[in-house]
């Protein structure tokens, strides 16, 4: 068997998050519009990934990618994200109680630290591709640089915003004008964000 190219490792690893995320797997539609290339493109990706035996899929129907264990393909190392949902107010959002399952996330797509996986709600940050629906994979840590995405507690409520540090104070910028910021001199970071898990039905 042929060793992968880049791209096709990358491709594989989406279709394998993507399948641990939503128990099933993506489309060539979504595949495309994840790497931004033409549907044709992903197509071929996929075709050349079923000619080296890692995938099968029925080119005829949608949903029908699945992943081979295959004995000569190089060994991949995962890692389990926690995924926590809504937190009511006061509720730590680490707190075990918020558990609500795992993602299995190639290493690949992970540096050191820890990590957990929130479902986002609403639209604050759609300026900067975040849309209502999507699984954020949040480096857990308790600082930011100006710019950064993070994941705070503000007032004992948790929020998906752009940080930055001013002189008196932090600002918690959305990324849609419909949003004033939050500022605030209490607040508390609980990490930035790593990238976005994405369904496109």
């Amino acid at each position: 068997m042929k060793k992968l190219t880049p791209r096709q490792k990358q491709v594989l690893d989406f279709i394998g998050l993507y399948i641990s995320a939503h128990k099933f797997p993506p489309t060539i539609r979504e595949i495309s519009e994840r790497f931004s290339i033409s549907i044709r493109g992903a197509y071929d990706h996929v075709t050349a990934l079923r000619r080296k035996n890692v995938i099968r899929c029925n080119a005829n129907r949608s949903r029908t990618i699945e992943i081979l264990d295959n004995p000569d393909r190089d060994e991949e190392k995962f890692r389990r994200v926690p995924v926590l949902g809504t937190v009511a107010a006061g509720r730590p959002l680490l707190a075990e109680e918020n558990l609500e399952g795992y993602l299995t996330v190639p290493e690949a797509y992970l540096k050191k630290g820890n990590y957990f996986a929130l479902h986002v709600r609403g639209d604050s940050m759609s300026g900067a591709g975040i849309r209502n629906g999507d699984t954020a994979v949040i480096l857990q840590q308790s600082t930011a640089r100006n710019g950064d995405i993070v994941v705070a507690t503000v007032d004992d409520a948790v929020t998906l915003k752009r940080f930055f540090q001013e002189k008196n104070r932090v600002k918690l910028q959305a990324e849609n004008p419909a949003y004033p910021p939050i500022y605030s001199q209490d607040l508390r970071i609980l990490g930035r964000l790593a990238f976005l898990m994405r369904s496109y039905d």
